[in-house]
């Protein structure tokens, strides 16, 4: 691995769904967008990362992508693999960038960018999909790659190396399960909050024709409407399909607590962002009610846009969350989201990965394949995230079979997108933008 890292494109990527209601919930209309981060070498592939975004701001993603480049112009894929927290830490510890976060928001975003794109380049070199790569990481590797400070009160490299050591015990039996099933999936492309419900009906009809058992819907509109909505998805789904639910943030947490009651009728499987995405004392609250409402049916779910590993490991001492979610984009990278992993791992808490949006789901179907054969070792009320939008525009699309995904089978972390759509819908010279 002496590969060399020549140089860091930067593209703004952006896509036109917010006129057709497709992603929209109580906050959120926004044109899908990626951060595209391509790190060029002088004797290997190319390695690909971005970020997420909603949009707008698309641009100051790039640009933060562009001020902490230089950390990764001019390493060897070696270099960094030798000593890969340090690698991590001069990206979200940078001494002067680093204020404008502290880990969160855009500078941590671009961080992850780039650290991504630096684990799919490893991945491509290694000649392997990113979750069989990880998964044959020896424990010391994968210990070797976690930034464990601000979270040893929760999780030690001790504790990390032994849960780590207990996931090689029967892999290669999950692995089989994997190959011939699939991974369990839910979908969300039923239920945005901007479709009227003869779209929601038929959305969802067709969704359980077509295999999905598992469907999420927006809520956080006016509460007689999000009754309705949801209860054209139970009569169409049935009594034993699994009904989540998405607030995005909107309600306050007495708001959550008396709308989650109400929405109780549905039978719904969790409620995901409830309230504002750092109250870890409102999520412990409402996840309290929601279980006496519900008789513990119901949990909450939340870490689409938890900041960090440490926002994490306080949903989980707090017994906040009964679901957690983590994101690819959000946090800086598969070094964080292995940390994540683990403290989930270690406070017996299922992970569910959120998807969707342009590439998430290409990038979470190797965390969650890799999460069930080294950390998690279980099934058991796991599912990743389905959103039927943009596969088209990536090299290596995710598939999927009768609800559940397939195991990506071509080398890195399917991020790398085709050149033509990052010609088409670059902002703001792209023909689409035009």
């Amino acid at each position: 691995m002496s590969t060399r890292i020549t140089d860091v494109d930067v593209h703004d990527v952006r896509f036109p769904t917010a006129a057709a209601g497709d992603g929209s919930d109580a906050i959120n209309r926004g044109d899908y967008s990626a951060s595209y981060v391509e790190l060029r070498t002088d004797d290997g592939p190319t390695g690909a990362g971005f970020t997420f975004t909603n949009g707008r701001g698309n641009e100051i993603t790039c640009a933060a992508i562009e001020a902490l480049a230089h950390h990764v112009r001019g390493r060897t894929v070696a270099e960094i693999a030798a000593e890969p927290v340090a690698f991590w830490r001069s990206l979200t510890a940078d001494v002067q960038l680093r204020w404008l976060g502290p880990e969160k928001g855009v500078i941590h975003m671009a961080a992850g960018a780039l650290v991504n794109a630096v684990w799919d380049l490893r991945a491509k070199l290694a000649g392997k999909p990113m979750w069989r790569y990880l998964a044959e990481l020896s424990t010391d590797e994968l210990v070797a790659n976690i930034d464990f400070h601000h979270i040893t009160d929760a999780l030690t490299p001790d504790e990390a190396a032994t849960l780590l050591d207990k996931g090689l015990v029967g892999a290669a039996e999950r692995l089989a399960v994997l190959e011939q099933d699939g991974f369990p999936s839910y979908t969300t492309s039923v239920g945005w909050l901007g479709y009227p419900d003869d779209k929601v009906r038929a959305l969802t009809r067709e969704a359980y024709a077509q295999g999905w058992r598992a469907m999420k819907m927006k809520v956080g509109g006016p509460p007689a409407d999000d009754l309705r909505r949801a209860r054209i998805i139970r009569a169409e789904i049935g009594p034993d399909a699994l009904l989540m639910m998405d607030a995005n943030q909107v309600w306050d947490v007495d708001e959550a607590i008396t709308n989650m009651t109400a929405l109780a009728e549905v039978d719904p499987y969790w409620i995901e962002e409830p309230t504002h995405a750092d109250d870890i004392l409102g999520h412990a609250r409402i996840a309290r009610a929601v279980t006496a409402s519900t008789g513990g049916r119901c949990r909450v779910a939340t870490g689409e846009v938890a900041a960090n590993r440490v926002i994490f490991k306080q949903l989980l001492q707090a017994e906040a969350i009964g679901v957690m979610q983590i994101d690819a984009c959000r946090v800086a990278g598969v070094n964080e989201v292995l940390a994540e992993l683990l403290l989930a791992a270690k406070f017996g808490v299922p992970v569910c990965p959120h998807a969707g949006g342009v590439g998430l789901c290409e990038y979470v179907q190797h965390l969650a394949i890799f999460d069930y054969l080294r950390v998690g070792t279980s099934l058991d009320g796991r599912m990743v995230e389905y959103v039927d939008h943009l596969h088209e525009h990536f090299v290596d699309p995710v598939r999927t079979r009768g609800g559940r995904y397939l195991l990506p089978t071509a080398p890195g972390y399917s991020a790398t997108m085709r050149p033509e759509s990052i010609a088409r819908f670059r902002f703001p010279d792209g023909p689409v933008w035009r």
